[in-house]
């Protein structure tokens, strides 16, 4: 089962790493004690989105990124399981014409 506080936890963690941050900087920056912030990296606890994005500003990173980062490690866990997802069918009837 893909865990994604688990890899949101790991791509925050390596942003934090990839700035030369100490979880103690992006606690005092994002005003979030460290040890709760150290669960999040951890994946052991949630983060709400007030807190992501007081995270996401401690480390100078777009939230969006943040998320897209999140989703591209999660497809990936997907694919490596064999969990893709198969096109719908249009319902009988519908004509499909592609836009050119």
């Amino acid at each position: 089962m893909v865990m994604f506080r688990r890899m949101l936890g790991d791509v925050l963690r390596d942003l934090r790493l990839q700035r030369g941050m100490t979880l103690r900087e992006v606690s005092a920056e994002a005003r979030v004690s460290l040890g709760y912030i150290s669960e999040i990296e951890r994946g052991q606890k949630e983060a709400s989105s007030e807190l992501l994005a007081s995270l996401c500003a401690a480390l100078d990173a777009p939230l969006s990124d943040v998320l897209r980062d999140v989703a591209d490690l999660v497809a990936l866990e997907e694919a490596a399981a064999g969990l893709t997802r198969l096109p719908v069918a249009a319902p009988a009837g519908t004509v499909v014409t592609s836009a050119a």
